[in-house]
C-alpha cells in the first residue's frame, strides 16, 4: 500500500460500490487517473457527500493498493464555480473523454493541466456559444496529442509528403491526413488550414493558440467537429460517445 497526500484531483464520475459507499473515477495531477472506494460516502452524515462532486478542484489523501485504492480525506479547492447549462455537458463530455482515452494510474501531467484550463474556460462567460464550440476543439486536439492519437498535421501520414496550400485534405481515423476525393462528402480543410492548427498546437502553450484560431477561423472550427468526433470514436471503441448523445437528445427535445 502507498500513502498519498495532498494530492490535485477531479471527480471524473462515481458508481455505487454498496448501500454506503461509491467507487470513484479520479484524475489526480501527479498519479494520472485513479479508481477509489469512498467508504460511507452516501451516508448522510458523511463528510465526502459535499465534497466530491464533478468538475469541482479536490485536494485528496488515499492509500494506492493494487488495482483500487482507499480515499482518506477530501477537501474543496474552490477556484472557480461549478459550469450550468451546455457548459455543464460539455464538462461532463471532457470527463468522458478523459476517462476513455487514458489508462489508469499512468501520470498525465500536461492533460491535467489542459483539463484544468479547459475547466476555467467553460466557467467563464466567454466560454459560452462559439466559445464553448472553441474550447471543446482545443481539448480534443491536445488530448489527441498527448495519447499519440493525431498524426502531424504538416504532412501526409502516408507518404509524408508535405500539405499543398490550397489542395484539401481529410482526417481519417484509419489512414491518418491524406488528400481528400474530390466526390468525398466528408469537410476536410485546405492544406493551408491543417498549417495553421498545426502551428497553434506547437504554440507553448497550446490552448489559448487553439482558442484564438477556432474563433477567429469558423470554418476550421466547424469541420474540426466532425473529423475529430470520427478520431475519437474510432479510439475510445465504441458506436458513440454517451454525452454526445446526450447533448444531441436534448437538441431535439
Amino acid at each position: 500500500m502507498k500513502r498519498i497526500t495532498h494530492e490535485p484531483a477531479y471527480t471524473l464520475h462515481s458508481y455505487d460500490w454498496s448501500e454506503s459507499s461509491l467507487i470513484l473515477e479520479v484524475f489526480t495531477r501527479h498519479q494520472g487517473r485513479v479508481a477509489l472506494v469512498a467508504k460511507g460516502a452516501k451516508r448522510p452524515s458523511s463528510g465526502f457527500r459535499p465534497v466530491l462532486l464533478p468538475l469541482q478542484p479536490l485536494q485528496l489523501g488515499y492509500t494506492q493498493g493494487a488495482e483500487i485504492g482507499t480515499l482518506k480525506n477530501a477537501e474543496w479547492q474552490g477556484g472557480h464555480v461549478m459550469p450550468v447549462g451546455e457548459a455543464l455537458l460539455a464538462g461532463y463530455y471532457l470527463n468522458e473523454l478523459v476517462m476513455r482515452l487514458l489508462t489508469r494510474d499512468f501520470a498525465h501531467r500536461a492533460v491535467f493541466y489542459y483539463y484544468v484550463a479547459s475547466l476555467a474556460w467553460l466557467s467563464n462567460p466567454a466560454g459560452q456559444g462559439e466559445g464553448l464550440q472553441a474550447g471543446l476543439r482545443a481539448f480534443e486536439l491536445v488530448l489527441l496529442r498527448e495519447t499519440g492519437f493525431l498524426p502531424a498535421l504538416d504532412v501526409q501520414t502516408l507518404n509524408y509528403q508535405p500539405l499543398q496550400t490550397d489542395a484539401a485534405y481529410a482526417l481519417q481515423a484509419e489512414s491518418g491526413l491524406l488528400a481528400a476525393h474530390p466526390h468525398d462528402t466528408r469537410p476536410s480543410l485546405t492544406g493551408g488550414q491543417w498549417l495553421a492548427v498545426q502551428q497553434a498546437l506547437c504554440a507553448v502553450p497550446p490552448l489559448p493558440a487553439l482558442l484564438t484560431l477556432c474563433l477567429q477561423q469558423r470554418a476550421i472550427a466547424h469541420a474540426l467537429k466532425t473529423l475529430l468526433r470520427d478520431l475519437l470514436v474510432y479510439h475510445c471503441g465504441v458506436a458513440t460517445l454517451r454525452t454526445r448523445q446526450l447533448m444531441v437528445d436534448l437538441y431535439q427535445l
